[in-house]
């Protein structure tokens, strides 16, 4: 079938707009408005679709292109939610999908709407073409990512599973490109940490505030996040982290590879991160070499006069895999000392596949394809996404949603940030992308 491209393109930027126009700001999510315009274009092309509601107003939409069942399904995975925006911080309406310099604006462009509209077009494409696969292709969009999946892929895991089983599932966050040493590089996610969200407890004696005294749960609290502010939780080589910084030592060559390598050295890595030019890349690099703790909310007495018998932190854990939330509260115990309680709030394990498949392999042949010269290269993400989810289904996961930015662009400032957008572009590339890696890898 020969495919026209450019109309392509303006069938998914209008598919871009109608879905950035339906507000699924989580909380609350009201997914299923978007769910139920996906199921009505999937079904104007042939398919039958399905719609899931989780709770009221939390709608999932699956839909399957069926091939000849001689390999596993492969599953297109993507979810509806966006986080919330602040119309008064931006320049163009985050709910209007307008196209403006050539560019779609809008809560979503990015994170992942746009996504979903390339996920959306691979499915039209194949129904159109009447594509022969040896394999299905599943896609699934789903509520609620931005409040952890409970409503979405967690519910089609937990209830639905035979609807999603796959031999392989494609999401988000991976197939974008950073420069690096002269050299464009796609970073394709094979890996994500986990998560140990933990209160911290600190207890002591109540009081009257105009008598101080040093049992004080505050003063115990206080001193014990300036500890976990100001120190690095321990060194960790991964194998994850490791495929990542050879993969770009190698890109790039030279005395910037050697740097690259020399971050996977237990004894150097602290230097080179503190001698790194740019922060955010030092903080990410970091975050790659360690378990790391942030805490983020803090909770204590109800009046100014009345010294408080406890005092509680809130810690946003996040865990190389490997690691558990025992091995984490032993290293954050290590630092802060003892007298302190934990209690888990949310814990999920890391998430960690191999980079070493035909369908990885065909991901970079394809990207290369379009960008001759560009190095394709695992990542290991340090937030997480539905993909731990899908691994409780025994699915690996690769974060891949292909798009080629203009230099300078800062995509993850704008991620949850003001001004999210995507230049049409950078749609129009990951639409033809992410079809051939499916019609290639399925085809086969």
């Amino acid at each position: 079938m020969e495919i026209d491209w450019k109309a392509i393109t303006d069938e998914a930027v209008r598919h871009l707009q109608a879905l950035i126009r339906i507000d699924t700001t989580n909380p609350p999510g009201n997914e299923k408005a978007a769910a139920d315009y996906l199921a009505e274009v999937l079904s104007a092309e042939g398919y039958d679709p399905v719609v899931l509601e989780s709770a009221p107003g939390r709608g999932n939409v699956v839909a399957r292109y069926r091939g000849s069942g001689e390999a596993p399904p492969i599953l297109l995975i993507s979810h509806l939610d966006v986080v919330p925006a602040e119309p008064e911080h931006w320049e163009h309406d985050p709910f209007g999908g307008d196209v403006v310099d050539g560019m779609v604006w809008g809560r979503g462009a990015l994170d992942m709407k746009s996504i979903v509209v390339m996920q959306l077009m691979t499915m039209l494409l194949l129904a159109r073409g009447r594509v022969p696969l040896a394999r299905d292709v599943i896609f699934a969009a789903t509520a609620d990512e931005e409040m952890g999946g409970r409503y979405g892929a967690g519910f089609l895991v937990d209830h639905h599973p035979d609807l999603i089983r796959a031999g392989h599932a494609l999401t988000e966050f991976g197939g974008f490109p950073v420069e690096m040493g002269g050299r464009r590089i796609y970073l394709c996610q094979v890996a994500e940490k986990g998560i140990c969200w933990v209160r911290m407890r600190a207890r002591g004696k109540p009081g009257h505030g105009s008598t101080p005294h040093r049992d004080n749960a505050v003063v115990k609290l206080a001193a014990a996040v300036a500890k976990l502010g100001r120190t690095d939780l321990p060194f960790h080589r991964t194998d994850a982290a490791a495929e990542m910084f050879e993969g770009m030592a190698r890109a790039v060559g030279g005395v910037q590879g050697l740097v690259l390598r020399l971050l996977l050295n237990p004894t150097l890595s602290p230097l080179i991160l503190r001698l790194l030019p740019e922060p955010r890349l030092t903080n990410y690099f970091h975050a790659l070499l360690h378990n790391t703790v942030s805490p983020t909310v803090l909770r204590a007495g109800s009046k100014t006069n009345v010294i408080p018998s406890e005092a509680v932190a809130e810690l946003d854990g996040r865990i190389l895999p490997g690691h558990d939330l025992d091995s984490f509260l032993a290293e954050v115990r290590a630092v802060v000392g003892d007298g302190f309680e934990f209690e888990p709030i949310e814990v999920a394990p890391p998430v960690q596949t191999t980079s070493r498949t035909p369908l990885f392999a065909t991901m970079a042949e394809v990207l290369r394809r379009h960008d001759p010269g560009a190095a394709v290269v695992p990542m290991m993400m340090t937030g997480g996404t539905d993909a731990k989810h899908l691994a409780r289904a025994g699915v690996p996961c690769y974060g891949f949603s292909p798009m080629r930015l203009p230099p300078g662009m800062d995509f993850m400032s704008m991620i949850h940030g003001h001004n999210e957008r995507i230049p049409v572009d950078a749609l129009a590339f990951g639409v033809q992308v992410l079809y051939e890696v499916v019609e290639t890898y399925c085809g086969r």
